[in-house]
Order: C-alpha cells, then structure tokens, then sequence
C-alpha cells in the first residue's frame, strides 16, 4: 500500500469488514484515539445467504464481494491509506469453502485477509463499544448476519462470554418464515447463557447493522428530536414492546413504513425477535446502542495503553480545533471561566472543558449564519465519549458563545433534552465563553491577564495594568449580559493607578 500523506500527522488508515451479510470499507484520518472516518462505504453481498442449508458461502455473494472488494483496494490506494486491514467474521470463518475465498481475494485483489475467531470478534466489539463509551457498563450485544456475540464490558476492560448461531441471516435460512421456530432457536440459546443474570439492571449495549436499524425505526416512530444513533437509548419495556410487533411485520409492511431500505427490512423482522428474547433473558436497565464495533474496535486494540487510555471526547475536540481553529487550545478559557462553576463534578467539568474547545468553532462562518452552523455542527459531529444530553449541552453552549437565544427556533431538538437547571447552566457558560472570546480576541496570553470572581451579589472581572487596553464597549456589553445569566450585578475591578476613563466607558 502507499503511504502518501493524509494531512494529519500519521498515514490514514482503513478497516475492510467482511461480514456473513455486508462488506464495508471505513478510512479514517489516522490511527489515534478519536479516528475521524473519512470515507465510509457498505455493500450488501450476503455472503451467509444459504450457508445453514449447504455449508458454503452464497455464490452470487462470492462474486459482489471481490468485486467490490477490488473497488475497495483501488480507493484505498487512491486515497493514501498506509495500512489497510482486511478483517472477516462468521460466514468466512464457519463456511467450508472460506479458505478459498480468502486465496481468491489474496491472488486476485492482493489482500491479505485476517479470518478472526468468534472470540476475538466479540472481544473486538467490545473493544468497539468503548471506543465510543469509555464508561460503559454492561453487557454487549454484536448482531450479524452469522453469529451473536455476548461480551461484557466494565472499568475499561472486555470480558468475552460466547459467539452464538443467532445471526440474522443464519437464523432466517434455518427456519424460513417460520416465526415460532425461530423463537424457539434463540430462546434455546440464551437459556443456557447463565452469565446474562449478572447483567440484570446494567446496560444492554447493542452493536450491529440491522439493531441500528431497528433503533432509527424506534426513533421515527417516537418523533425523538435528536437523529444520532450512537447512545441512543431506550427503556427496556418500551424497547421488548417496539421489538414484538416488529417481529410480527414483514417486509412489505416495513417497506411502507421506512421506503428505501432495501434488503435492510427482510432482516428487522429476525433482529427484533432476537432483541426481544435478549430484554427478556438478561433483564437491562437500559437498552443503548453503539454506533462504535468491530471496526472501531479493531484501532482501538492497536493503540498503546497510553493513547487508549485517554478522553476521546477532548480529543476529538482538540484535533477538530488543530484543523480548524485559529488561537489556543481552550485550556486557558477553561480555567479562566472555573469561578462560575463552583463544585461542579467531574462529568460536568469535563463537558465545560469540552465546550471551551469548541468555542472558536464558527469563526470561518458567514457572520448571519455564524451561530446555527456552530451548533449544528457541535450537535452533529461524530464525537465519541459523549450522550445525548451532553451533546445538546455542547451545541447550546457553542450556539449561546456566538449570541443566540436558548429559544431561537432552531435549539428546540437539542433544548428539549435538557432541564430547567441545565438550560440556566448552558447559557451562563455560553456568555462567558463569548465574554473571553471577545475580552481577548481570541489569544489565551491576553486573557491570562484578566480574572473573573464572584463576590456575593456581584460578578468581578479583574483586569491588570497591562489587560486595561483590553477594555471596551463591547466586551463590557457581553459582561453584562454575563451578570444577567447570574442574577447579579458586574464590577470591573482594576488597578488603584488606572486611567479613571476606563471604568466608566458607557454600556447600552
């Protein structure tokens, strides 16, 4: 492969995932903590169509798959990618003709392809979930077309349990529209599965294409008003009921619902049945779901314990703001504006942190179009590390630091997710984030120079000798409204031998 530059500091990288139902590509930026994927493309080959009944992998598969699979090498090498990992799953490793797919793809593509055994495939799915969820606790659910891989995930580690015959497509081979039968399969399964009783009342954390589409389906049937899949979470009564009725549709009828999806829906009738039975047998406090596996999993296994370890949510922030930004790196915001929140916990510390990253987000904008594009883009970035509350926290507060209303029309999605009490907290940050923003034209060395305090009633900002040039009329104007967000008046307190003018420049 070529190792041409991507622009970031490292070669990209890229993941061919062959599954038992679909081949993708993913290149990302780099390898690194938070991957940014840059190019994502999936084909649906079905390649386990027909393994159940003769062993061997679906023909017409066979073909679409080195078909594309060449396209794929062809865009990688085009692309710059320095390492391209080829990773195959249940249908290539249980098929008795895997082997020869794997030469046909060696000698006629010139890829080299890693069969992974079902254990490290679900260990590589939890590796994927915490990729996107540092913190996650529970039990991981990886759905495919061949096999259903339990692993449980804690405290940053993995702890693969078993790879079942339950894929999608398997199952649906087996026991051809044959509902009872099916449920009857799985039920079997997951009654021998003693270790799901230790995840009663944690998390299920469900990985794969065809649960994906079942949660957007949830989502367009609810009306939820935030479209991110990753973190989306369902209490897990809501989420048995939506899957028993999904399971009793069939194609056509879920054609009618969400036109467009193809081969997707013949698979959401089986997934929501095995969903169904997984509720009821491990019994979760919530029902999540991770737009992070295999893939991301994969990377994350080859980092360092040094790099794993780190917060991917101020990562990708600050990697965001090194291509896009102009000044800093938020830190110094960070710390300037620490005296308004006060016994802050770490979660909420870290969210801020995150939030002063970001506040130079749409500097490149059109000044009328400054604030929405900022939070759209906030609200819509692939972050990991981050649920949807604190996501609609995040655009709020970068919406807020380029002057909009916390109830301008277009925060209402993102402002629906919050309470009262965090609604008074986004914009009070996003009013000091505009503040330091304005006080320093951007330039962490200039704001080191001034400091804010609360004193009772009232909102210090303390400049220096040298910040005094820094004064003005508008940075005394969004000071103000600062103080507003507060319930309290605002003094500016500045040296005893200052120049009297400045203390007294009018505000509107």
């Amino acid at each position: 492969m070529s190792m041409m530059a991507s622009g970031f500091d490292g070669p990209r990288v890229g993941v061919v995932d062959i599954g038992s139902n679909s081949i993708r590509l993913v290149v990302f930026d780099r390898l690194c903590r938070a991957p940014v994927p840059i190019f994502n493309e999936k084909v649906l080959c079905g390649l386990a169509r027909g393994l159940e009944r003769d062993g061997r992998l679906n023909a017409i598969g066979v073909e679409q798959a080195l078909v594309n699979l060449t396209r794929f090498r062809r865009l990688a090498d085009r692309m710059g990618v320095g390492r391209l990992d080829v990773l195959a799953t249940a249908a290539v490793r249980d098929a008795e003709d895997g082997a020869d797919f794997v030469a046909a793809v060696q000698s006629q593509i010139g890829l080299d392809v890693t069969v992974i055994s079902g254990r490290r495939e679900a260990e590589l799915a939890g590796f994927g979930v915490l990729s996107g969820m540092p913190e996650a606790d529970g039990l991981v659910g990886d759905l495919g077309g061949g096999s259903l891989e339990l692993v449980g995930v804690r405290d940053g580690t993995v702890t693969p349990f078993v790879t079942l015959p339950l894929g999608h497509l398997r199952l649906a081979d087996q026991h051809f529209r044959d509902r009872r039968a099916v449920t009857d399969a799985i039920e079997q399964h997951l009654a021998r599965q003693s270790f799901l009783k230790k995840y009663t009342h944690r998390s299920l954390i469900m990985v794969g294409g065809a649960w994906r589409a079942l949660a957007r389906l949830h989502m367009l049937e609810t009306g939820y008003p935030l479209q991110v899949l990753q973190r989306y979470t369902v209490d897990p009564e809501r989420a048995e009921a939506f899957c028993e009725r999904i399971a009793l549709m069939d194609k056509v009828a879920l054609d009618r619902i969400v036109p467009g999806s193809g081969r997707r829906n013949e698979s959401l009738p089986t997934a929501a049945t095995v969903l169904h039975s997984l509720i009821r047998h491990q019994r979760p406090s919530s029902v999540v779901v991770s737009a992070y596996g295999l893939r991301e999993g994969h990377l994350l296994a080859l980092l360092p314990d040094a790099e794993r370890a780190a917060d991917p949510l101020l990562t990708a922030c600050s990697e965001l703001m090194t291509q896009l930004g102009r000044f800093g790196n938020g830190t110094t915001l960070y710390d300037w504006s620490s005296a308004l929140f006060l016994g802050e916990d770490t979660r909420a510390r870290r969210l801020r942190h995150a939030a002063c990253i970001l506040s130079d987000l749409g500097w490149m904008e059109h000044p009328d179009y400054r604030a929405e594009h900022a939070f759209l883009r906030a609200l819509r970035m692939p972050f990991p590390g981050i649920d949807h509350l604190e996501r609609a926290f995040l655009a709020l507060a970068v919406y807020i630091r380029y002057s909009g209303q916390l109830e301008d029309s277009c925060t209402a999605s993102a402002r629906s997710l919050l309470t009262e009490g965090q609604r008074i907290k986004v914009t009070v940050l996003g009013r000091a984030l505009r503040l330091g923003q304005t006080l320093s034209g951007g330039l962490s060395s200039l704001l080191t120079d001034t400091k804010l305090r609360m004193n009772g009633t009232k909102l210090l900002l303390e400049v220096s000798t040298a910040s005094l040039p820094l004064l003005g009329e508008v940075p005394r104007r969004r000071l103000k409204a600062l103080a507003e967000a507060l319930n309290r008046e605002f003094e500016i307190v500045v040296p005893t031998d200052a120049p009297m003018r400045w203390p007294h420049v009018v505000v509107d």
